[in-house]
């Protein structure tokens, strides 16, 4: 299967190891001396729907990619950006009500 940059642009990476969502690839890095692929750049999480920018994009490595689909991207790596679960943190309120 060839794929072209652009192509890439379009695919969802998923870790393989935890089945986390990464994201999306926005941009790739590719070595001009050699003219390979070193790594593909995963935009940041919105911060505050978007309004405060974004973190930091994710870079992986190519070493890290197993997969390339026709719509996904599997990766494995110690990423740990698990979007859209709840985390257990402690609002203000946790000690107001007890059931």
């Amino acid at each position: 299967m060839n794929c072209s940059i652009t192509d890439l642009r379009c695919k969802e990476v998923i870790n393989s190891k935890n089945g986390c969502r990464i994201g999306q690839v926005c941009d790739v890095e590719i070595d001009t001396c050699t003219g390979s692929l070193v790594s593909i750049i995963v935009w940041g999480r919105p911060k505050g729907f978007g309004f405060f920018g974004r973190e930091e994009d994710i870079k992986i490595c190519w070493q890290d990619i197993e997969v390339i689909g026709d719509d996904t991207i599997l990766v494995c790596s110690e990423i740990d950006c698990c979007r859209g679960t709840a985390r257990n943190k402690k609002s203000g309120f946790d000690g107001l009500f007890k059931f």
